[in-house]
């Protein structure tokens, strides 16, 4: 009788997945971003409507932080789904998924359907993540500056030797 060995996950499929981490932040973020700039979508706040409910937080500056809050996920949701300046929009996701978790979702528990912190805990995991590994092979990011980069080599995964 034969056993099959498992092998481990090649460099090229780890890479390539995380075109898929990528698309797993960047899409939910995308549409929170386009709920509170354009005020559409399934939670549409715009500006003004985002500015109150961080008035009610007592957040600084409510309209210039709902500004900032929903250009980063929009502009950072896109960048993200094409792969752009990952590591830099991930870092401020980051940050803006655990000042969420702190100042709104903590109190109210762990279940998202409860506005519990399940979702942007997910979400804050999946950003550092993308911080620390990039974007990936499938990306603008590395079709523009990585192809020289030998760790993106796919002869060099298969054991290739030159």
């Amino acid at each position: 009788m034969q056993t099959e060995t498992q092998q481990p996950p090649s460099e090229t499929a780890t890479r390539w997945g995380l075109a898929f981490v990528r698309l797993a932040l960047g899409v939910p973020i995308l549409i929170a971003g386009v709920g509170k700039v354009f005020a559409i979508g399934p939670k549409p706040m715009g500006v003004s409507g985002f500015a109150g409910f961080l008035t009610s937080l007592s957040v600084p500056f409510p309209t210039a932080t709902a500004w900032g809050v929903g250009l980063i996920e929009l502009v950072g949701g896109l960048l993200l789904v094409v792969g752009v300046a990952v590591r830099v929009v991930s870092a401020l996701i980051t940050v803006d998924m655990i000042v969420a978790t702190v100042l709104y979702h903590l109190p109210n528990g762990y279940p998202a359907a409860s506005d519990g912190i399940e979702l942007t805990l997910v979400l804050t995991l999946i950003a550092a993540a993308l911080v620390l590994s990039g974007p990936g092979a499938l990306s603008v990011e590395h079709a523009l500056f990585d192809q020289d980069d030998p760790s993106f080599d796919s002869s060099q995964s298969q054991g290739a030797h030159k």
